[in-house]
């Protein structure tokens, strides 16, 4: 493992998590409400940035290693928020609200699955 590859996840994660937190609060703060639109937001947005990472790179396009790690596993790996999701999904299953929580994370698994795959069609264009 290269210490210089920790550094540099290291720090793409840091600025994906103060993007994700920055993004989270703007939109939940502007929805309100018991589903959790920020988290939403964020892990749809995360999908459509990776797909469209990925996207350009199957078709060629070039980064350095150092950049792609950075991209990829630092700031889309620290943007996106798998884990929150999971916790939002079992404290509404467990509490009163077992409906929003099956259509919170049925929604952003179609949602998520869909929006990569546009990030994919959209790097067809670049």
């Amino acid at each position: 493992m290269n210490p210089v590859d920790v550094l540099i996840v290291g720090a793409g994660s840091c600025l994906g998590g103060m993007a994700r937190y920055l993004l989270s609060v703007a939109v939940q703060t502007r929805a309100g409400g018991l589903f959790p639109w920020g988290t939403f937001a964020v892990n749809l947005a995360g999908c459509l940035v990776l797909g469209f990472l990925y996207g350009m790179l199957d078709r060629g396009f070039q980064l350095s290693a150092p950049l792609k790690l950075f991209l990829t596993v630092g700031f889309c790996g620290g943007f996106t928020t798998f884990s929150t999701f999971v916790n939002e999904n079992y404290v509404l299953f467990t509490h009163p609200a077992p409906a929003v929580a099956i259509t919170y994370a049925a929604a952003t698994l179609v949602a998520g699955l869909f929006l990569l795959y546009a990030g994919y069609l959209a790097a067809r264009f670049f």
